[in-house]
C-alpha cells in the first residue's frame, strides 16, 4: 500500500490484522479502538474477530468482511447501480499489470467517479497521488493481492463472532446490504446512514463521519 514494500504474499485480511496486532505490541498498546474503510474495514473486522482481547471497539466504514455472499455476485449486471466487475478482474494473476502499468488512473478515476456522490470530494491532486502510488507493476500486483486472498478470507471468517461493540457508518447504497450482512457476525451493532454520500463517506462527509465516531466512542 502506498510506498510500502510489495511482498509476494501476506494479503489475507487475517495476516494484515496480525500486522496491526504486532504494531500494537511494539507500541505497548494493550487494547485499541480500530476502524477501517473498504479493504481496511475487512482488516479491522478480521482484527476484531481474531484478536478480540486487543479490540476495544470496532468501526467499519461502508464495507463488510468478505464472506460467502461474494460467491453469489452475478456474472452480468443486474438492474441499476454500479456493477463490481473489478472484483473478478482483480482475481486474474499477471494480466492487470500489463495494460494498467503507467495508466492505473484510468481505472482509479472511473471507480472514484462511479462510487462518489460528490465527484469533487477527492481532489485532482489527491487523485494524482493515488495514481502515482499504484502505477507500477508491483503496486498493481500487490493491490490485487488483497482481492486474490478473498477465498482464504472467506474461509477464515466462517463461524466467527465479533465480541466488540461495533459501529458501521454506511452510505445509503451500502446501508441495505450491511443491514443484512453484518448481524450474523456482530451481536452488538449500531448502523448509521450518512445521507448524501457515496462509498467514500469519510471524504464526502467528513464532519458527519467524525461525529458518528466521536459519539460512538463517547
Amino acid at each position: 500500500m502506498g510506498s510500502s514494500a510489495k511482498p509476494p504474499t501476506g494479503y489475507t485480511k487475517k495476516a494484515m490484522a496480525g500486522d496491526v496486532a504486532g504494531l500494537l505490541d511494539q507500541l505497548g498498546i494493550g487494547q485499541a479502538n480500530i476502524a477501517g474503510h473498504d479493504i481496511g474495514a475487512a482488516v479491522a473486522f478480521s482484527f476484531a474477530a481474531h484478536f478480540p482481547r486487543q479490540t476495544s471497539t470496532l468501526i467499519l466504514l461502508d464495507s463488510p468482511h468478505p464472506d460467502d455472499n461474494l460467491y453469489k455476485l452475478p456474472v452480468l449486471p443486474v438492474g441499476a447501480g454500479v456493477y463490481p466487475w473489478w472484483l473478478a478482474f482483480n482475481q486474474i494473476r499477471d494480466l492487470p499489470e500489463q495494460p494498467l502499468e503507467g495508466q492505473f488512473d484510468l481505472v482509479q478515476n472511473w471507480l472514484f467517479d462511479q462510487l462518489l456522490e460528490d465527484k469533487t470530494a477527492i481532489s485532482p491532486f489527491d487523485r494524482q497521488v493515488y495514481a502515482r502510488a499504484y502505477n507500477s507493476r508491483d503496486a498493481i500486483r500487490a493491490s490485487n493481492g488483497w482481492y486474490q486472498a478473498f477465498a482464504e478470507d472467506i474461509q477464515a471468517i466462517r463461524g466467527q463472532k465479533i465480541e466488540a461493540t461495533t459501529l458501521d457508518i454506511a452510505s445509503p447504497a451500502g446501508y441495505a446490504m450491511l443491514t443484512s450482512v453484518l448481524p450474523p457476525y456482530v451481536d452488538t451493532l449500531t448502523l448509521q446512514k450518512v445521507a448524501g454520500s457515496g462509498h467514500f463517506v469519510q471524504e464526502e462527509k467528513p464532519v458527519e463521519t467524525a461525529r458518528f465516531i466521536s459519539d460512538f466512542l463517547g
